[in-house]
């Protein structure tokens, strides 16, 4: 019962901005930041401290204000993704940019295996859909499926709306394994915390463990990765420039390999968040292990 009424809940919100329509929606999203970040509070302190931990020379205050925006931020993600089903394929194209994506192109031509690496920065939802319509090519989403299984089952809905397929982490990481064997292209959010025994790699000067697989898959189908993290701009629409990472000069040893891979790829991250700090997912702890 408690999920049935949180999907309702979820739903509800759908409705209600396909009735305001997305420009006022995105309005309305700062209601929901304020209510979240000052009344209710939840991972308000995490936010605060993995801010203090990134920026250790900022002032209060101004680790106060980018916390804030943070939320706003992610209550606008929010807002555009229960708007998703509403979403036309051209407003989708014209609201996000890819810049470089002609090598995607390029490399998919030449039967590459791809692994575009995003993040959870600005809109991946919008990055994954949008990318796939620009370019004409399903891509293999892997996702972590919710909680509450009425929401995984509408997430994947709209997910797939647009063409591409979704894989669940986990057991169907074979799956993952077996479409970059047949040359096809994989996103994968590569910025999540991995756990205690995982690999470690430096964050803004701190270690911090991290997700290995996409280096691990990209070793083991040598396929070609590249970063394609949306950058939100000021009139709402998302930037995304394709950038290959590379692999050269890499060590002999595989665990050496992958250790510096994940780091090229965190730094290569880590330039993106000081340049726009509000739009990464501060929420969880990214400094527990």
């Amino acid at each position: 019962m408690q999920n049935k009424l949180e999907y309702f809940l979820f739903i509800s919100f759908s409705y209600l901005f396909k009735i305001l329509g997305l420009n006022l929606s995105r309005k309305f999203s700062v209601i929901i930041a304020f209510f979240f970040y000052y009344i209710i509070h939840i991972r308000k302190q995490t936010v605060l401290q993995n801010l203090k931990y990134a920026f250790p020379d900022f002032s209060q205050q101004e680790i106060k204000k980018i916390s804030f925006a943070n939320y706003k931020s992610f209550a606008i993600t929010f807002t555009e993704i229960m708007y998703l089903p509403h979403l036309s394929h051209k407003k989708l194209i014209d609201t996000v940019e890819c810049i470089n994506l002609d090598l995607v192109k390029k490399k998919y031509q030449e039967g590459n295996p791809i692994i575009l690496l995003t993040a959870h920065f600005g809109n991946w939802e919008y990055m994954a859909a949008s990318t796939s319509v620009q370019l004409g090519l399903p891509l293999n989403v892997v996702i972590k499926n919710q909680r509450n299984p009425y929401v995984t089952n509408w997430l994947k809905k709209n997910r797939t709306r647009f063409g591409n397929e979704v894989i669940p982490m986990g057991v169907q990481i074979r799956k993952v394994y077996q479409k970059l064997k047949d040359k096809q292209i994989v996103l994968m959010a590569a910025d999540q915390r991995g756990d205690e025994e995982s690999i470690r790699v430096k964050l803004f000067g701190k270690s911090t463990s991290v997700f290995p697989g996409p280096a691990t898959l990209g070793l083991k189908t040598d396929a070609v990765l590249i970063c394609a993290i949306p950058v939100r701009q000021k009139n709402n629409k998302y930037e995304i420039i394709f950038e290959e990472l590379s692999l050269e000069n890499l060590p002999d040893n595989f665990e050496a390999k992958k250790i510096e891979i994940c780091q090229r790829y965190t730094s290569h991250l880590q330039r993106i968040i000081e340049k726009n700090p509000e739009q990464w997912l501060w929420m969880h702890k990214r400094w527990k292990h």
